[in-house]
């Protein structure tokens, strides 16, 4: 096997690994949201300062690595820290918040159509074309999110907070989508650890900040399982999976990422199912296969316009 071929590989079982890994996130929120007071901006803020250690000893790792690397410039250092704040704070709030309005597999079907966000940004800020394809792949995603709302209308007579949950996580996949498509491009110009470590440190900056003006100090409103699911959410759901997609999509490209991170969703509906007792009827399955279907054919697209 060749060195091309087994970077290859290992940058699709890195997103693959990762993608499973970032589908439990729903599944501990909702967990830690069921048994504990936790609000939102205080789970989220357990989450980042968990992973904070993680990422300053990584970061500094990458700065010794490579001393000899010109630093980084002016704008470098704003676009980094306008992304951190963009993919894991502000999109990560949302997140959060919606998903104390609507169940964990309906968040992850709204969240993974950031692959259709990416490509109208990139249609929007960058001028790429829309291809006949892309405009199938979007409308048939959006097809299957219809089949999924309809399926949690027909169960959740509160629409009210369906609504709001959904529009929530409609935001939060839109900035995620801001957040890829800036880390595509920083990505070959910085390296990925470098990168990784810098966003997060802004993200964790972000999120602190809003804990504090939130009236929070101290984390005094913090108690007993808050700490596990804390834990558990930077470690397994943020930190680790984090550094594998960055891996991966700088071994594969995020075209190819967006096909393999298809198994997130499954994953998601799976452990919902087991986990929190959430009900996988026809409806919702339409809607899965529609979605998954929509965003392969963007990645597909992407990938032999590269080859």
């Amino acid at each position: 096997m060749s060195l091309s071929t087994r970077s290859h590989l290992s940058g699709y079982l890195l997103i693959l690994g990762g993608s499973i890994l970032f589908s439990t996130k729903a599944i501990m929120v909702k967990l830690a949201f069921r048994h504990t007071p936790v609000d939102a901006i205080s789970l989220l803020a357990l989450r980042m300062l968990f992973s904070l250690p993680f990422f300053l000893v990584t970061g500094w790792l990458a700065a010794q690595k490579h001393k000899a690397n010109a630093p980084l410039t002016r704008q470098q250092g704003l676009s980094i820290f306008g992304l951190g704040l963009l993919g894991y704070y502000l999109s990560s709030l949302l997140d959060f918040m919606g998903l104390q309005y609507i169940t964990a597999g309906m968040e992850r079907l709204i969240l993974f159509l950031y692959p259709t966000f990416t490509v109208i940004i990139n249609a929007v800020l960058f001028k790429e074309v829309f291809t006949r394809r892309q405009v199938v792949a979007i409308v048939l995603s959006y097809i299957g999110i219809f089949f999924a709302f309809y399926n949690e209308l027909a169960l959740n007579v509160d629409t009210r907070s369906l609504a709001i949950g959904c529009g929530l996580i409609f935001l939060c996949s839109i900035t995620y989508a801001g957040y890829i498509v800036g880390t595509g491009r920083l990505l070959r110009q910085i390296h990925v650890m470098r990168y990784t470590s810098l966003a997060m440190l802004s993200a964790t900056l972000g999120v602190m900040v809003h804990y504090f003006i939130a009236g929070k100090f101290g984390l005094q409103d913090v108690q007993g399982s808050m700490i596990g699911y804390g834990l558990l959410l930077a470690i397994v759901a943020t930190v680790i999976p984090n550094f594998m997609v960055s891996a991966g999509i700088q071994a594969i490209g995020s075209n190819n990422a967006a096909i393999v991170s298809a198994i997130g969703p499954v994953s998601t509906i799976i452990l919902a199912y087991f986990f929190l007792g959430e009900r996988f009827d026809r409806f919702q399955m339409i809607g899965t296969i529609c979605v998954i279907a929509g965003v392969v054919m963007i990645g597909w697209k992407g990938e032999k316009k590269q080859q």
